[in-house]
């Protein structure tokens, strides 16, 4: 799962079909998938099969912590995506940038596309580049954790919404690659922040 051979959503084989390919016990596939299970990764649906949920300890306690309550997403979201930005604006390296462009255009190509899973994934891949470019692997680690999570909170929103962001989203890569710290830190929290703000005041 970590590999990426069982992506979110897929139906793992069954216990017998692991058991063997694996050459291992049932008992002891049983007992992985449950310990599995317990750490929000699989989710066993009785009389349709096992789901992966998660590809990671740190995604699945993050998927058990903030549940479908999306406020408490775009939260989190908000903390790491500021830091990670104000730390890239001072560590990215050439490489760095020129990955964040391309997402950037490819983010543009899709946000007037019907497909908005498309258009969720580029957002996503943007945000986590720019994390990543922080160069501070405990805040990557923890950001793509957070990354399913988050494709979650992007597929809610709308195209007007992403429309609505993209100046915001290019403003932000133009002050990393200007090293502009402080606007840096400002254009990633600010979307989000109109993100917030768009969502009903909790009960």
């Amino acid at each position: 799962m970590t590999a990426g051979e069982y992506p979110i959503g897929t139906k793992i084989p069954t216990e017998p079909a692991l058991a063997e390919t694996l050459g291992v016990g049932r008992n002891t596939v049983r007992e992985a998938v449950r310990a599995l299970a317990h750490g929000g990764i699989l989710e066993v649906r009785q009389g349709d099969g096992t789901y992966v949920r998660a590809t990671s300890e740190v995604s699945g306690a993050l998927r058990r912590l903030c549940g479908s309550e999306l406020r408490e997403v775009l939260q989190v979201r908000r903390c790491l995506e500021v830091e990670g930005a104000r730390l890239a604006a001072t560590a990215r390296t050439d490489t760095d940038l020129a990955e964040l462009w391309q997402l950037l255009r490819r983010r543009d190509e899709l946000q007037h596309e019907p497909d908005l899973e498309d258009f969720a994934r580029a957002d996503a891949e943007l945000h986590f580049a720019v994390v990543r470019s922080s160069h501070n692997t405990v805040l990557t680690e923890l950001y793509r954790g957070l990354t399913e999570v988050v494709l979650a909170s992007v597929a809610t929103t709308t195209h007007e919404t992403a429309a609505a962001a993209h100046i915001r989203h290019r403003g932000l890569v133009e002050a990393i690659d200007a090293q502009d710290v402080e606007r840096a830190a400002r254009e990633a929290g600010g979307f989000l922040d109109e993100l917030l703000g768009e969502l009903p005041n909790p009960a």
